[in-house]
């Protein structure tokens, strides 16, 4: 059974931190969390490297930094989670990187953060860091587009879940942690599969093609349902995963979505196909487990 008791928020200050320290807040709430609060501090030699200064100074340089993040990040923690229990860390090195490490170091339950991505086509940018965090780590990530548009809550208002399942390996741990979600919030969920979306054809063996791999996915899905305990509301459409998923999550009013990673070895999980286009696109936080 997941539980939610440690929450790891990467900070950078900027306008979409603070919209995810506003979900993280409001988790924190509501499952009585820790939230770490976490910045990655780039080493001396990348952020003054450049300069023609000698070494002590440049240890000088790096130690003043460190002292005004530590402010920042202080200030940071005061004006956005002053009322749930929290911890601040500032670390150094690649933030990817460090971040994985920390969160598989400190046990953490589920990392908050926002998708950073920039540009006038941004709605459609995965940054590098979020994207190497959900290729990475090996505990749920909740992030997606809007974080920054958070409203100023307290309780956070989930009412609806969307799970999607691609009937792989890791779709019996996605539905629990939505299953779970669920139950928390008290909230209704609804589960989808997207079956290939094959040309519109007269041929009657491209007809019963369809409506084979139609029942054949209704029988997985109610077998994963038998198999998890999760009860849920079963969509299946056909077309482009993300696309479906997405569509379907503004339909049901999905306040969030959860989705599985693929299998790999190891403890990291591998961040499937469809999933990027999926955070991407969803007009509501994704988690993807």
């Amino acid at each position: 059974m997941p539980t939610l008791n440690r929450i790891l928020l990467p900070v950078d200050f900027s306008e979409r931190s603070a919209g995810a320290a506003r979900y993280a807040r409001s988790l924190a709430h509501h499952f009585q969390a820790e939230v770490v609060a976490v910045h990655v501090l780039t080493p001396p030699h990348y952020e003054f490297g450049a300069l023609e200064i000698g070494g002590s100074m440049l240890t000088e340089l790096y130690m003043n930094r460190n002292a005004q993040v530590n402010t920042e990040l202080g200030g940071f923690v005061e004006a956005e989670l002053a009322d749930v229990r929290t911890r601040q860390v500032v670390l150094e090195g690649e933030p990817a990187g460090k971040i994985v490490e920390f969160a598989h170091d400190e046990g953490i339950d589920l990392v908050v953060m926002p998708t950073h991505g920039y540009g006038p086509f941004r709605r459609f940018i995965l940054g590098s860091n979020t994207a190497k965090v959900l290729h990475d780590a090996d505990c749920p990530v909740w992030t997606g587009v809007h974080l920054e548009a958070a409203p100023a809550f307290t309780e956070l208002p989930i009412g609806n879940i969307l799970c999607g399942v691609d009937l792989g390996p890791q779709s019996a741990k996605a539905l629990v942690w939505a299953g779970w979600l669920q139950q928390a919030f008290n909230a209704r969920l609804t589960v989808i599969h997207a079956t290939p979306n094959e040309p519109e054809s007269d041929d009657q063996m491209e007809q019963n093609w369809r409506v084979e791999v139609q029942d054949a996915a209704e029988d997985e899905l109610l077998r994963l349902q038998r198999d998890t305990g999760v009860k849920a509301d079963l969509l299946i459409e056909g077309g482009d995963p993300a696309r479906v998923l997405c569509s379907a999550a503004a339909r049901v009013n999905a306040d969030v979505m959860v989705i599985g990673r693929g299998s790999a070895a190891g403890v990291f999980g591998r961040l499937r196909t469809n999933a990027y286009a999926i955070i991407r696109q969803s007009p509501c936080p994704v988690v993807s487990v």
